[in-house]
């Protein structure tokens, strides 16, 4: 297996994190503590909490210096999207001397809008022997990772156009919420619009420049919402006609006043012909598409997990996936 004689610690217990520690245990981790603040879970059993068939006998606390003294191999981190915010809570896994793999977004490559974070993680992580890496599947691998490794058989690329499509409606509900589904254009415009993006998109954009060795001269977004012309219902939400369903979200990286590097996510409920497309301008120019798509929540666990092995051994410090081997093995 691919965890087999790792031990870990899950941190944070949303449904991104249950997921993940789902994934881990099915791969071979074995867990030694898990970390939440949330009254409702501290003193549960981790198995009970994020969704094992069984309890594994380790209990959920909010005293992250008690699960961390267990001397994890891998902490699993999946607590909130800001570096800012998560700076703190790795700085202490990292001066546990733990490896870490991350889902927080504004990690998985900090050096073009939060550089001085990044540095300080590096050298924490660094003067503790030990290696951290954000990813997951968006940032991480489908509009940064993807296109850089499928970029390696061409002889040159002018420019890269990738393209993400995902049904909200399949999603978690936090996620329908954060998208908008089932708002008024007014509402969304006044109150969501701001909190609506994905955060990650600067960050893809800058992974996948470095990648293909473009010198941005800027990084710009823009977001819009999705209105629906049907009603349409989910598990979490009912949309009406003229509601928002959710957004579309495009990033682009710019030399000289060009877009050598444009990113378009939508995400809304109801979507038709989820996928993720990359399209090359170069030599030769091509296009590839995942029909249906890589569902978010599956495949950032199965990112995070399958990589997780590879970091314990990797380099210290903070690294990117550009840095990592992305060959992984599963379960046997």
């Amino acid at each position: 297996m691919t965890g087999s004689g790792l031990t870990a610690v899950q941190f944070g217990l949303g449904p991104i994190g249950s997921r993940i520690a789902r994934a881990a245990d099915g791969r071979g981790f074995e867990f030694v503590g898990a970390i939440d603040i949330d009254p409702d879970k501290v003193g549960r059993d981790l198995g009970a909490v994020a969704g094992f068939d069984d309890e594994i006998g380790v209990e959920v606390t909010d005293n992250a210096e008690a699960a961390l003294a267990k001397n994890p191999d891998i902490v699993f981190h999946s607590t909130v999207s800001s570096l800012e915010v998560a700076k703190p809570q790795l700085v202490r896994v990292l001066s546990a001397e733990a490896n870490v793999v991350s889902t927080t977004e504004e990690l998985a490559y900090p050096w073009w809008s939060n550089a001085s974070l990044g540095e300080d993680l590096d050298d924490v992580a660094t003067e503790h022997g030990v290696t951290l890496l954000g990813t997951g599947i968006n940032p991480g691998f489908a509009m940064d990772t993807l296109p850089a490794v499928l970029s390696t058989p061409m002889e040159a690329v002018d420019a890269v156009t990738v393209e993400r499509v995902q049904d909200a409606g399949q999603r978690r509900k936090p996620l329908q919420e954060k998208v908008g589904a089932g708002v008024s254009v007014e509402t969304f415009e006044a109150d969501i619009a701001d909190q609506a993006g994905h955060v990650g998109s600067t960050e893809s954009v800058a992974m996948l420049a470095d990648a293909l060795g473009f010198e941005l001269d800027e990084i710009d977004e823009a977001i819009e919402p999705v209105v629906a012309d049907s009603v349409i219902e989910t598990e979490h939400v009912r949309v009406r006609s003229g509601e928002v369903a959710g957004i579309r979200q495009t990033a682009r990286g710019i030399i000289d006043g060009d877009a050598v590097i444009s990113l378009d996510l939508e995400m809304y409920v109801g979507a038709d012909n989820p996928r993720d497309r990359v399209e090359f301008i170069g030599i030769p120019s091509v296009s590839i598409t995942v029909e249906d798509g890589y569902h978010g929540d599956i495949a950032t666990a199965a990112v995070v997990t399958n990589v997780a092995s590879t970091v314990v051994g990797a380099e210290p410090g903070l690294a990117t996936m550009l840095d990592i081997p992305t060959s992984f093995t599963r379960r046997v």
